[in-house]
């Protein structure tokens, strides 16, 4: 099994924030890979990664990072495969990351989730995936039903709360 999606940060730190992706990613039987890269100390094997990666097979890559978070657009600027920027909350409560990677020049694009978002960044991970695959189509349609379905559920927990003013 060759992974589709790659799931890359810059520290080990960053994978409690991502391993929400790699739930997800699990969850709906995508095959993927985790690595850590660091745009600052390993430049070489970051280049040697999104060089390599359209020929491994990899259609998305999901890239954390935080404070200077210069990784996911270094990527991006050596790959032509779409790259999703989760911005870590590591200090400015994850402004200057988020800040970092969503102002990109023209022609280096990095769609960018909001901070700590690495579960968005894998449902559109596999949004993408989905564009021509009818299988993946109908797994993120059966995972948004289930998405509706917990609001009416909370809807229901909710009426049966009691209080001497609350009018539903």
């Amino acid at each position: 099994m060759k992974p589709l999606v790659s799931i890359i940060m810059g520290s080990t730190s960053d994978y409690p924030v991502m391993e929400k992706a790699a739930k997800f990613l699990d969850e709906m039987d995508i095959p993927f890979e985790i690595n850590a890269l660091s745009a600052h100390r390993t430049p070489e094997a970051v280049e040697s990664f999104a060089k390599n990666a359209n020929g491994n097979n990899i259609k998305v890559i999901i890239a954390a990072a935080g404070m200077a978070a210069h990784l996911p657009g270094v990527i991006a600027s050596m790959t032509s495969i779409p790259v999703i920027g989760v911005p870590i909350k590591a200090t400015l409560d994850g402004m200057d990351a988020l800040l970092a990677i969503v102002q990109m020049p023209p022609g280096i694009p990095v769609a960018t989730v909001g901070i700590n978002g690495a579960l968005n960044a894998a449902i559109l991970a596999l949004q993408i995936l989905a564009t021509d695959n009818l299988e993946y189509q109908t797994k993120l349609t059966h995972y948004k039903e289930g998405l509706k379905e917990k609001i009416t559920q909370a809807n229901r927990d909710l009426s049966e709360i009691k209080f001497k003013n609350k009018t539903n």
